[in-house]
């Protein structure tokens, strides 16, 4: 990602844990429309192209279940691999990914909540020189996306359509939290599709 640019509850929400959602298979059902390009920057419609037509909060579990089927495999001489001078490692990619589901679920979660102040815009390059990833191993980035994915989708279910459909700036861009729900998920299929072209 480069520089852009109160809920009913329902019976899945009541009945999601921690532990649950570790254990679920996709899909799970809710009827949750696909974004209309006038609910987000026109520079994300690669990403939400890229999300299959399935209901979101069930390709947002499979992706975490794709995720750690795909790095679990990762062998350790591709780690700190880069396909080209100046590109970031497959280890960095991944700690992009993670940097990145932080800063779209704080976003969906601040409109969501109504909250009309706007956002600053994310410098992937900025953020990629203030971390550390060379000096974490791979497991813990996994952990640390597996987790943050499962709390993503417990926050995720509890929205109905009211919420889904509320909007906000950022990076001086009007987005709806239903878009931000599909860019997450288009964000992490584009990079687990660069992982398998270009690390593996």
């Amino acid at each position: 990602m480069s520089r852009e640019t109160p809920g009913t509850s329902n019976t899945f929400t009541a009945e999601l844990s921690f532990a649950h959602i570790h254990q679920l298979e996709p899909p799970i059902q809710m009827e949750i429309a696909r974004p209309t390009p006038d609910e987000y920057n026109v520079f994300y419609k690669e990403y939400i192209d890229q999300v299959p037509d399935a209901e979101i909060l069930g390709v947002l579990l499979s992706q975490k279940l794709r995720m750690n089927d795909l790095l679990s495999s990762f062998p350790e001489s591709r780690i700190d691999y880069r396909y080209a001078e100046g590109k970031w490692s497959a280890k960095e990619v991944v700690g992009h990914i993670v940097d990145t589901e932080w800063i779209l679920t704080y976003r969906a979660l601040r409109m969501a909540r109504n909250d009309s102040t706007p956002l600053a815009g994310m410098d992937q390059n900025e953020v990629m020189e203030g971390a550390n990833f060379d000096d974490r191993t791979l497991q813990s980035l996994m952990d640390e996306f597996d987790h943050l994915r499962s709390a993503s989708i417990v926050l995720f279910s509890s929205f109905d359509e009211k919420i889904r459909s509320r909007s906000g700036m950022a990076s001086g861009f009007s987005f709806t939290v239903r878009a931000l729900m599909y860019i997450i998920a288009g964000h992490v299929e584009h990079h687990m599709r660069v992982l398998n072209e270009r690390y593996l």
